[in-house]
Order: C-alpha cells, then structure tokens, then sequence
C-alpha cells in the first residue's frame, strides 16, 4: 500500500489492512484427519506397529484411534489379551511411537463395544424388565406360582453352538472367539421386583413382601371386586460385546448404575498401574447399542427407587400405564417420566461417571451418544468431543448442535463407514462425504478406519467387515495424502473461531417421550429415530434448505442460556433467537424460561402455536395451572405476512404460520447462497466470519453470490488446489456479494473481513476457447500392484485396464504411469485447463517433470501456467486404481482373503451376497480402471 492510499483511508474514515492477507492456518495434529486403528486379535508387535505409523503419518494423518477387535485366523499364538501385561506394553509403545511421529493417540475403552468384557458380573450387566398380570376376584387367591422363566436365547455370529452346551457365565466356555457371542440369556427364573394389585375400585396394594422364595403369594384378594396383578421381574438382557477380541469378551455393562460403570472402569486402573499412559489423548465410547439385539436394556435395580426421588410418585402404583393399560393420557404421561428418568441415570451414572474418570487421569472422553435412550444432546453436552456417524446432515447436526451451544471446540465423526460397498468407493466418495460432515459442523473427522495389518501379510492384508479400507494395501493409498490434505485444510479454518449459528432450534423431547412404540423406550440418533414424522423434522429440513444458520438445544441446555438486549448466549456462543417447533408439550421451567429470555430482549418464535401443555403426571394439575397462567396475558397482533406477535417485556414471542414467516418476522438472517444450490457452514471470527461452502449440485456455479455476512473485503481459499487470494467482492448494507467458480463437487474457504484488507487477487480464470484433445501415442507402464504387472503398452486410444493389458489387465489392483508428448498449442492463453476426463480412480500429473498436483476427483483438472509450457511437452499421468478387480479374481479362484474370526465379511448389497450369505465379488465383470479420457487442454484467460 502506498502512502498515499494509505492517507486517503484515513481522510474516508475507512481502515486498510497493513498485512498482506490471505494466510493459510497452520497445519497441526489436530487439524489433520485421524483413523480408527483395528487392532485385529491384538496381534500386534513393535516392528510392524512403529512401521505403520511411519507410514499413516507421510500419509497425513494426525492421530489413530485404537480400537481392539476380533482376531484373523492363523494368527492365534500372536493373540494378547485386552489389557493383559503384554498388550498394556503394545500400548505404550504406541504412545511412544506416536509421539516420535508427531501423532495423537486416543483408546476406544472396551476391545469392540459397546463397554463390556469377561469382568463384568452379573450384578453389572445390562438387565431388563418383564412384567407378568394375573386376575383375581375378590375373596379368591392367585392358584398359581409367581414367577417368570426367562427363555433361553442365543445370538451367534460366528460358528452356532448348542445352548445346552455352554455353562453361565458366557466367559468360562472356550472359543469365544470361534463363536463370536452376540447376545445370551439362559434359561432361568428372574428375581421379583414387585407385586402390586389393582382393584376395579380403584385400590392399590403391595403385595411384595407376601411371595415366598417359591413364588406363591399369601394372599386373598378383598371380596367384593376385581383384582389385577403386575408383577415386575428383573431379566438379564445378554449382550456381548460386540467384535471383542482375546479378553474382551463379555456381558455389556448396565449403562444405567453408577456402581456398574465405576467396577467396570476400575479394571482399567489395575491394567495401567505403574504405567505411563499420559499419551492417551481421548479415551472412546462407540455408540450405545445395547439394543440392536433381541428386545432391550430398560431396567437397572435402582429403578423404582431412582424413579420416586426423581418424578416425585412411586412408579409401583402406575404399573398399568407404564404398560400402555390406563387411560390414553395417563399412559403417556407415566411412559414419559419413566423414558425421562432412564435418560438421566444415562446421563448421569455413566457419561457423567466416565467423563469425571477420565478427567482425573488427565484425559478426555469422545462419545458417540447416538442409539441411546436419551436426549443424547444432553449426552454430547458432557463428551468433550461429541462423536456423530451417518451421513444425513440433521443426524450429524445433533453431536455438533451440542458442541456449539456448550463451547466446545471439536465435533468429530465416525467417518466413510459406508460409502459403497467393499472396494468400490473413491477417494472422490470419501471426500463428498467428508464435505458432508464438514457442513454438519464436524470438524475434527475419524476415518473409519485402518487396520493394523502386519508387513508380511499378503495381499488385500487384514481388513474390517464394514470400511471404505484406509490401508496401505489399497492402491489409493498413494494419492490417500491428497484427500488427508484437503480436509486437513478445511479443518484448519473450521477448528477456529466460533460457531456463527443464529436459531436456537427446541428439541421437542417429550412430545417424543410420550410416542408408544413397540418396546418401553425410544432410541435417539438424529432425527431419523426419535422424531421421524413429527413437525422438528420438516422444520429443521426447511431451515438448512432455506439457508438459516441454526443449532438444536435440550431442555436442560436452555436453562442455561442468558438473554441481553437481543442477544442469547450460551457456552460463550451467541444466538438470536429460539425456535420452537410445534411442540405439543414443554416442562414449566422452559416456558419460564423462555418468558425471562423475552423479558430481557430476547425474541422467540413459534411454529403455529404455543405448546398446549406440560408432561408428567406428578403435580399435574398445579405445573398445568402455572403454566397456562404464563400465557394467559399474551397479546399478538399481526407481525407481518403470516405471523403474529406479542411483546414480552424488552423481547417478544412470534408464531409464525411457518418456520420463514417466523424468522422473518424475527428479522432472522439467511444465506441467500443456498437458492444457487450451494451448501454451507459459518463460523465466526474476531474480523468476520468463515465460510465453508459446496457446490454438490449437478451445475457449476460461476456467478456472484450473497453472503449474510457484513463486510469489506473477502479472502477464498480452495483447500483442494491450495490456491488462494482477495476474492472479487462487492460489500452491500447487510452483507455484500462474492463471485465464485465451482464445478459440481468443488468447495472453497470464504474468510469475510468487517474492514479493507490488501492482499493477491484470487485467480479467477474463463475459458478462452475450445477444449483441444491431446492426441498422440499413449506409453502406459504399470509400476506397482498385482497380482502380476501386466506388460507395457503403447497405445492412441484411451481405454480401461481390462480392454487395453488383456487378462492381466481384468485382475490387475495396482498404478500405471500414462506419459505422453504434445507440441505447445497455438494461439495465445494465459494457460491451460488440463482435463482428464474420465479417471478410474485417481491420479497424479507431471508436466517436464515438475509436479502439477494430485486428482481425486470428482473434478479432474488441473492449471497449466502458460510457462509451463514449452514447444515439446511430456505430460505424465499415474494413475491409481480401486482394489475391486483384483479382490474379484481373488474370489473366482476361491483364493482365500476372508480369514477373520467374527464377520467375515459382510455385504452391504444384497446381490453380492455369496451362499454362505457373506460378501464376495466373484460375479463381478472387470470394472474400469486407469485413464479413460479425453485428455483436453482448453486456453483460459486470467478474469
């Protein structure tokens, strides 16, 4: 800047950067991608394990997670037990290894999961509830015993076995990994847990302490009506750890008991006594899922006591609405306090319980609260690193709403489970579904995963039943960097600043608590269970698709939030508004505190109507009348097209017709972007705000484009090429408009600055003419994979693999180098689009040797400088394939891969499903692999 320019700002009362701007954010452990790491039978050893890292880190990945699983068979004798000795001292050599390596170390805290293993007793494992009811008339006795015998059952992954067979507990029979133990229960009586009677008069009483150790009830019912006995037993549920390996083995703790979770935890204390473990950054919790089993874990024996301290009433006396048998709003309202009481001893007894554990080791917990019967937002809100899976952008909103409202820095990801089915997904798949986590506002992502796999052990190496494989056995691996730099980039800008959301969305909990369903209790994981079909699902989806900024918060969570002159703030973040979506119930202490927000200039809005009544049962009638009271004295008068408002102190409530109606009332900002199809996520920061955004639509995007952010200048990154500059902006009175170019499947980095800032203009480049094929003889050299290098080729017409190397090529997994020479084009450019066309699946691109970049797609191009070029050109193109043709082959020859204990493998498609019903690819024709083309040069202008 010039001293002139520098003068003249001063005389407009403008301010200009003096620093040239943009800057990239530093790249650290923590912004970089990490992995699950498998630890397959715990058959590990120092060489392979300090080889491996080596290799994930010039991979650039930040961190592993380790996490003990089944074993691979033949490999018995390297078998170490969970948390034996010898695998504490794998461990830390890990940790030693990982710090030598500049990486993190977190430590899933059960060998599978959910937490579980042989040390669990019966008394800590996870139990249930059944009920048996009998009729009585008055003056008459029960005729028979009370009791319920629990059926036997087994759930068998690996080889089935006879339940006669085994011996109680599940731990002391041998081959528990040959047998792979899902879930059993033996055959047995469960113990009483009470009996109460029910007269048709209106009477109850307990009848507990009249059953002898027997079963029959020293009882005669009063005469003159009817009785009906509840009696409740409690069963145990059976679950095993799922995918434990050696040692891990076991029943599923009851996540409901303090005690429970503490005994189990303390085995972990014993393992690492006199043991430096202060590498572990994070010890892991995947997910919940006690119940993907037969029936589910709705009882812990300090239930009906838990339940009376908590709902003020004695459950024991509603033991019919409890099961759906008394009026219609009675049961919901019993159903209700029952669900709400087992949500906070989850709460409270285990994820409070582990998380105060870790911290007093010096760690920290990540949690997947996702399947659990919960309000898992309030779950996440105690994780300091809520953990989501899923790809639905509401699912993944929950883990990240609860990061943001409570000031946490990292939401993280179970990340590229599924993308398709084994061996077909890309890096291209993986980095869309990274965009969409990235969008859900995770910003600290898990791949899912990488198996630890031993040097000698031969190809495809050892691998999980469900993974896109992150293994350096995938041919992808060579070009895997590209993807770990790119979302290393994006996380770099994500990871900082704050959460920029707006709306406070309500999570209408109890209008879910009192839904029936088949079983007692509803499992939460984002929308899609819990409150699939009711108004906060089309509302949420109507707020992302109309580009409003928002976050779910928890009745708990809105406790806490203060209001002031307009502005909510909550865990250090701001907010501008509370939406309510149509929530039939809400507890007294949230309508009032909503009123106190209004009061001191908070503005909240409704959806339709106000919430009609409170939940529960207990002192029904006098919450119902303070509640009512609350909102009698609300006056609305018209507000604006379609929505009414009334004053509420220095604030106001707003019902909208719809959610826009509301908000726009409101004067609640929206990103207009979302109507060119792009998609975003907003952080803020001291000088303006970040902007993540994606152009996922069938279109490319080459227009300018609103933000709803007020600025005076604007920065664009492109964390895929790594180009960056002053974007060409135009600032307006409420935001400003920015030009962007991207193809379908590009995203860039906005960095929005509330003053001028100098710096390099972004390279925006048009076309300046027609694309022009590279034409010529094609040298085609496989370099690395198998199972044979097929021949060399020579070739001046693009094909794939099977059609251009023959036999060897329709097996061939591995990298070829594409060179060819081209003239210098005619005409003047300011340089060139390099095009791949079509490209199975990735590629790097040499121009007169020096590196041009890395191509993962979906777009395959690249800039060429005009410089660059000279009047004779060698373009390289090495190309890397998919596992998928050599895996097929593999199967054909019934060459055996699939050597693992537990599942072996899965499919995720029906129609690859072999007759064993596992995975195979042995009906699969070649797929295509390599440089498919045309290969095109078009000349671009600098714009």
């Amino acid at each position: 800047m010039n001293k002139k320019t520098f003068l003249l700002s001063l005389l407009l009362g403008t301010s200009v950067s003096l620093y040239a701007q943009p800057k990239w954010p530093a790249i650290t452990q923590q912004t970089k991608p990490w992995t699950r790491w498998w630890w397959m039978g715990s058959a590990v050893n120092q060489k392979d394990l300090s080889q491996l890292l080596d290799q994930y880190q010039k991979a650039g990945l930040g961190g592993v997670e380790i996490t003990p699983i089944y074993g691979v068979k033949g490999t018995e004798k390297q078998f170490l037990t969970f948390l034996s000795p010898e695998w504490v001292s794998m461990l830390t050599h890990t940790l030693k290894e990982a710090k030598r390596n500049g990486m993190g170390v977190d430590l899933a805290q059960a060998s599978g999961w959910p937490f579980g293993g042989p040390w669990v007793t019966s008394e800590d494992a996870c139990k249930y509830v059944a009920f048996q009811s009998y009729s009585v008339k008055g003056g008459e006795s029960l005729s028979g015993p009370v009791q319920y015998i629990q059926k036997p059952l087994t759930r068998i992954v690996g080889q089935p076995i006879d339940i006669k067979e085994l011996v109680e507990p599940i731990t002391k029979n041998p081959n528990l990994q040959l047998h792979a133990f899902d879930q059993v229960r033996f055959e047995k009586p469960l113990p009483l847990q009470s009996l109460m009677a029910y007269s048709d008069k209106g009477q109850t009483v307990d009848l507990t302490t009249k059953v002898d150790a027997k079963g029959n009830l020293a009882w005669t019912a009063p005469a003159g009506g009817n009785w009906t006995l509840y009696a409740l037993f409690q069963g145990w549920h059976g679950k095993m750890v799922e995918r434990a390996g050696p040692g891990g083995e076991g029943d599923v703790i009851d996540h409901f008991s303090k005690s429970a979770t503490e005994n189990y935890l303390r085995r972990f204390d014993e393992a690492f006594k006199g043991v430096d473990v202060s590498g572990i950054r994070a010890y892991f919790n995947d997910s919940y899922e006690v119940d993907d089993a037969s029936g589910e874990s709705n009882w812990t024996p300090a239930l009906l006591a838990e339940f009376q301290k908590r709902r003020g009433y004695d459950l024991r006396k509603h033991l019919p609405a409890l099961f759906g048998k008394a009026s219609e709003d009675q049961n919901k309202r019993v159903l209700s306090d029952y669900r709400e009481t087992i949500s906070e001893l989850l709460l409270e007894n285990y994820t409070k319980t582990w998380s105060d554990w870790a911290k007093k080791r010096g760690a920290i917990i990540r949690n997947q609260a996702h399947g659990s019967p919960a309000n898992i937002l309030d779950l996440y809100a105690i994780t300091d690193i809520p953990e989501i899976e899923g790809t639905e952008i509401l699912r993944i909103k929950f883990a990240s709403s609860a990061a943001n409202v409570t000031g946490k820095r990292l939401t993280s990801s179970e990340s590229a489970t599924w993308e398709n089915e084994h061996f077909l997904s890309t890096l291209g798949d993986v980095k869309k579904a990274m965009d969409r986590f990235l969008l859900g506002g995770v910003n600290h992502t898990f791949y899912h995963g990488t198996n630890y796999s031993p040097q000698n052990a031969p190809w495809p190496g050892w691998l999980f039943y469900a993974a896109v494989h992150f293994n350096p056995q995938n041919p992808f691996w060579t070009d895997f960097g590209k993807l770990n730099q790119y979302v290393a980039r994006a996380q770099s800008f994500l990871q900082q600043g704050r959460p920029d959301n707006d709306v406070l969305v309500y999570l209408p909990i109890f209008d879910s608590f009192t839904r029936p369903g088949k079983v007692l209790l509803q499992h939460y994981d984002g929308i899609d269970h819990g409150f699939k079909g009711m108004p906060v699902e089309h509302h949420a989806e109507e707020l992302w698709a109309k580009g409003y900024g928002f976050d779910f918060i928890s009745d708990k969570q809105l406790l806490g939030v203060t209001g002031q002159n307009g502005t909510l703030t909550t865990g250090g973040n701001r907010y501008r508004t509370v939406l309510v979506p149509e929530a039939g119930l809400m507890p007294l202490p949230t309508m009032q505190q909503l009123v106190k927000l209004a009061q001191n200039g908070a503005t909240v809005v409704f959806v339709k109507a106000l919430p009609e009544d409170v939940p529960g049962l207990s002192n029904l009638e006098t919450r119902r009348a303070a509640f009512k009271k609350l909102l009698a004295g609300l006056k609305f008068a018209e507000a604006g097209k379609g929505a009414r408002r009334a004053a509420v102190g220095k604030g106001a409530f707003i019902v909208g017709e719809s959610v826009e109606a509301g908000l726009t009332a409101a004067n609640t900002r929206r990103e207009a972007l979302v109507d060119n199809g792009l998609e975003f996520v907003r952080r803020k920061h001291d000088r303006g705000a970040y902007y993540f955004v994606t152009n996922w639509s069938d279109k490319a995007v080459e227009s300018w484009v609103p933000v709803a952010t007020k600025a005076q200048a604007v920065a664009l990154y492109n964390p895929m090429t790594e180009e960056a500059g002053m974007a060409q902006f135009r600032p307006g009175a409420s935001g400003g408009e920015v030009y962007l170019q991207l193809a379908p499947g590009e995203s860039c980095i906005l960095e929005t600055y509330d003053t001028a800032v100098n710096g390099p203009a972004y390279a925006y480049r048009k076309a300046g003419g027609a694309p022009q094929e590279l034409k010529g003889t094609w040298n085609v050299a496989f370099v690395s994979g198998g199972p044979t290098l097929p021949s060399n080729v020579q070739t001046d017409k693009l094909a794939s693999w099977p059609e251009l190397a023959g036999d060897a090529g329709k097996k061939f997994a591995g990298t070829a180098d594409y060179t060819l020479t081209f003239a210098r084009p005619q005409g003047a450019a300011d340089g060139y689009r390099l095009d791949l066309g079509s490209v199975a699946e990735s590629a790097r691109v040499r121009l007169n040797g020096q590196d041009l970049g890395t191509l993962i797609g979906p777009v395959f191009q690249v800039f060429i400088p005009k410089d660059k070029l000279k009047d004779s050109n060698t373009l390289t193109v090495t190309v890397s394939s998919g596992m998928a043709n050599r895996i097929a082959d593999m199967d054909r020859n019934g060459q055996p891969w699939k050597i693992f204990y537990n599942i072996n493998m899965s499919a995720r498609l029906r129609e690859n499903r072999g007759k064993d019903g596992n995975f195979t690819a042995e009906g699969w024709s070649p797929r295509p692999s390599g440089l498919l083309g045309p290969v095109t040069l078009t000349p671009v202008k600098n714009d």
